[in-house]
């Protein structure tokens, strides 16, 4: 109920204001009991995550979603390394980001502080528990988690062991806290909790975030849903376009950052396009084509206005044919999530052109787009991918946890 979210936000406010005296040292002991109980209680989280996929599967979720909800010995390994190179990472917190001294002597500094309570709402994967807690730890902040009903038992067992660690730590346990009841209510009692929330970060699907954006009451950083496009310029080598495309759609189609939507020189596709098709199609890939696709390639599926604008989270491709680089940018910016986009080309002029105008967080020459993620980019884990354009953008780690504050010394000035 209501009544769990404000004394859950109570709890963390109380617990925010001991967290910017920790030394980083503290944080880092902290963040080290924790990989080691999610080790120690790796049976009792599994089991727990048991009750969320068998409860899935009778709720007749898709295989992508029980795939996010899914926890075994090699992913919870990989919580724990994640938390490991966060441990490595510099703390941003006091780092001095700009210094002033007055003619007058009075001297000004500007310094990097925790933000306060973060709030994040999540849906299906529970390594964000572990991913969103640790960061925030990291940067000297309480959180308050709210992951979806199909992934409770997993979120439960998780702060269970986060708990746990802190106990033994000079970090406060209530620095981390869990609503457990997923309703509705609680959901929009969470958008409203000014009182005790400094910002709220949505991670998960197109409705989740415009749902928080619309309703919200508290700052939201948007980390927004992921319709990310690979333009195949007509210069673009067949070898390097087969590899990555194939990488972008494949190596995990339920993913943000899996590329949604080819867009291709129609040149590039007389000369190339067949085979690329038939490569994906080996793959189970469903092709949905404009009419040029569908007249050439009788296996697509006729694309319709809806699927320029779907991120699929499965193997499903939209296809659309160009008649240049142009006419590629133009339907990335009105359909695009704003998240990574992508061409592949060996003309550097369009790829400059491309890189400067496409409207995305990441953009990409002669890459996949499988690299929009906080590991790749050097950050450890992120808690979310921002595709607004204040405070953050891009995967967001340590730095985007933080905020700002002026320090001011003076011997006994006064203005006049």
């Amino acid at each position: 109920m209501a009544n769990e979210v404000l004394e859950k936000g109570r709890l963390a406010k109380r617990a925010s204001y001991k967290m910017p005296s920790l030394r980083t040292e503290d944080k880092n002991v902290a963040l080290e009991r924790i990989a080691k109980q999610l080790l120690e209680d790796e049976g009792e989280i599994l089991q727990a995550n048991q009750v969320d996929l068998e409860a899935g599967r009778k709720n007749g979720l898709s295989e992508a979603v029980l795939d996010r909800i899914m926890l075994n010995s090699d992913r919870i390994k990989a919580m724990v390394e994640g938390i490991r190179q966060v441990i490595e990472l510099q703390d941003p917190i006091g780092d001095v980001l700009e210094t002033i001294t007055k003619e007058n002597g009075l001297y000004i500094e500007k310094r990097r502080v925790p933000i306060g309570v973060i709030g994040m709402i999540y849906e299906a994967r529970p390594n964000v528990t572990i991913d969103a807690a640790t960061l925030a730890l990291k940067t000297g902040n309480a959180i308050i988690l709210r992951g979806s009903s199909s992934a409770k038992s997993s979120n439960i067992a998780l702060v269970k062991s986060i708990h746990t660690a802190l106990e033994n730590s000079r970090v406060p346990v209530n620095a981390v806290q869990l609503i457990e009841d997923t309703s509705r209510e609680t959901a929009k009692a969470l958008f409203q909790l000014n009182e005790y929330l400094d910002v709220l970060i949505p991670r998960g699907g197109k409705n989740l975030i415009q749902t928080v954006v619309r309703e919200a009451s508290v700052p939201v950083i948007e980390t927004g849903a992921g319709n990310c496009h690979i333009y195949i310029d007509e210069s673009a080598k067949p070898s390097m376009v087969e590899e990555v495309v194939l990488n972008a759609k494949l190596q995990r189609p339920s993913v943000c950052n899996a590329v949604e939507s080819l867009l291709i020189h129609e040149n590039w596709f007389h000369n190339f396009g067949r085979q690329l098709l038939d490569k994906l199609a080996q793959h189970q890939v469903t092709i949905h084509g404009d009419e040029q696709v569908k007249a050439a390639y009788s296996d697509a599926v006729l694309a319709t206005e809806e699927d320029w604008a779907t991120e699929y989270l499965s193997l499903d491709l939209s296809v659309k044919l160009v008649n240049n680089m142009e006419e590629a940018i133009e339907h990335i910016n009105t359909y695009g999530t704003n998240h990574s986009e992508a061409i592949i080309t060996e003309n550097e002029k369009n790829a400059n052109t491309f890189l400067q105008n496409v409207d995305a967080a990441a953009v990409y020459h002669n890459a996949s787009t499988r690299f929009t993620d906080g590991f790749e980019f050097g950050y450890g884990a992120e808690i979310g991918i921002s595709t607004q354009k204040l405070h953050a953008r891009g995967p967001m780690g340590l730095p985007a946890l933080t905020s700002s504050k002026f320090f001011i010394k003076g011997t006994g000035h006064v203005r006049q």
